[in-house]
């Protein structure tokens, strides 16, 4: 009787300890889950840091470089002066040409409409877009993502650069409803 009782004791305090074990494994996994969080999080704050301490050259390459990642093929920087509106130029994996606009402004500056207009007259009809992007270092105004909602331009802000940056394939951002989208606010300097 005294054996079974030691045995039974021992099988109580054994659940306990692997129950304890088991649970400080969660929390541990949890925690180590919330740190790469925001690891990740710190990497893409560090990550958009780099893209706005660019220049303007270097912002049109890095927008190269991100559409031959995605295989853009016959990828081309032809920004700089009398560009009309084009600082990027390529063909989509499907065969699409490509054109896109960078502006590379300050992190609490917005891209109006005005801006947006000027591009949408002269991707397609100087270009021969078939697929007109305008990519910006900061945000859109809401009347810019409206023109461009109903002229069929694609926007990429700060915000989905990050996303673009980090992976998500151009032929992703491109579905995006951007009438929809955005914060409609700007950023404010000290933002991270």
């Amino acid at each position: 009787m005294g054996t079974v009782l030691l045995v039974a004791l021992a099988a109580v305090v054994a659940v306990f300890v692997i129950t304890g074990l088991v649970r400080a494994g969660r929390r541990e996994a949890q925690a180590e889950k919330a740190r790469l969080a925001e690891e990740a999080q710190r990497q893409a704050r560090r990550s958009l840091e780099v893209v706005w301490a660019m220049d303007d050259r270097e912002f049109e390459e890095y927008i190269a470089q991100l559409c031959r990642r995605d295989g853009c093929t016959e990828v081309k920087r032809v920004g700089g002066s009398g560009d009309l509106g084009a600082d990027v130029i390529g063909r989509l994996p499907d065969g699409r040409k490509i054109v896109i606009q960078c502006k590379h402004y300050a992190k609490h500056r917005t891209v109006g409409s005005r801006d947006i207009q000027t591009f949408n007259g002269t991707a397609r009809a100087e270009h021969g877009a078939d697929v007109p992007v305008f990519v910006a270092s900061c945000v859109f105004t809401k009347p810019a993502r409206a023109f461009a909602a109903r002229h069929q331009l694609t926007l990429i802000d700060i915000n989905l650069l990050g996303f673009w940056n980090k992976g998500t394939t151009l032929t992703s951002l491109l579905d995006l409803d951007i009438g929809r989208s955005g914060t409609h606010r700007k950023l404010h300097p000290d933002h991270d």
